[in-house]
């Protein structure tokens, strides 16, 4: 799981490096070498029936798929119009959003622990950006905050569909995401500027900051609970602040930092109270 969140941290170094491509064209790109990475890893790994779930998993699947795609595409964009740390640090206030969401569309009820950090995170949020309002332009914090809206509504789409006896397969979602992401920005890509330097940054993005990254994480969760894993999950905001700022001179200004520690901070309380819980009920 540690070695996943180092590996999904890269992205902003590695997009700080290319030269020409820009926007939806790194998304388009990045988006296509993930899907020709895992129709070479899937099967690979799951055998000739890994795909199978493409044809069969249903409208959970897809809707989980059209979620990613989102993802995907909100994250290029975002860090081509603002800096790393404000999409890294928006990002982490995924599993505080899915807790709302699921709140209000299926129910689940949020402990009282849950909504102080909620309070607090958001309180980060709006510390982040609001000192830093002249500076970061409108259209970057909407396109960041589309990246915790959508994994919220992911995971929610995702229990929801478990609680009602359909399973949705995380690797096959993940596939119809970069497809999906890949169609969407095809139009507004062309016409293509990337060179062969560009090309071969994007690749490794599709293979190593994605698709590789997805393959441990699917296999993490079969050994590490839900806690552990949000917890380990942070470690890509740090990871990814400190790779832009060593290989991209991005130096995170005092709001990102006193923002991203209340985030940050707020997340590891609650998900480290949810773990106590669970050892004191074994």
């Amino acid at each position: 799981m540690v070695g996943a969140t180092f590996l999904w941290s890269i992205a902003g170094v590695v997009t700080r490096q290319i030269e020409h491509a820009r926007s939806f064209e790194l998304t388009f790109w990045r988006s296509l070498f993930t899907v020709l990475s895992l129709l070479v890893l899937l099967p690979a790994w799951r055998g000739r029936g890994a795909l199978r779930p493409l044809v069969s998993g249903g409208r959970s699947l897809w809707l989980s798929g059209l979620c990613w795609s989102v993802m995907f595409t909100a994250f290029m964009v975002g860090i081509t119009l603002m800096s790393v740390a404000n999409v890294l640090v928006t990002m982490a206030c995924g599993p505080l959003l899915t807790a709302v969401v699921a709140w209000i569309f299926i129910g689940h009820r949020i402990a009282a622990r849950t909504w102080v950090a909620i309070a607090l995170a958001g309180l980060g949020i709006a510390w982040m950006f609001g000192t830093q309002v002249r500076d970061v332009p409108l259209a970057g914090t909407l396109v960041a905050l589309c990246i915790p809206l959508a994994a919220a509504v992911n995971w929610t789409v995702v229990q929801h569909a478990q609680s009602q006896g359909e399973s949705v397969d995380l690797m096959p979602a993940v596939l119809i995401g970069a497809a999906l992401s890949a169609l969407a920005t095809l139009p507004f890509a062309w016409p293509f500027a990337a060179s062969t330097h560009d090309l071969a940054l994007l690749a490794l993005l599709g293979l190593v900051q994605l698709a590789i990254p997805c393959l441990l994480v699917v296999q993490s969760g079969r050994v590490l609970k839900a806690p552990e894993m949000a917890l380990l999950g942070l470690l890509e905001v740090i990871f990814g602040i400190l790779l832009a700022w060593w290989g991209a001179g991005e130096r995170p200004g005092p709001a990102v930092l006193t923002g991203g520690a209340l985030v940050i901070g707020a997340l590891v309380f609650n998900e480290w109270l949810a773990w106590r819980e669970q050892a004191w009920t074994r």
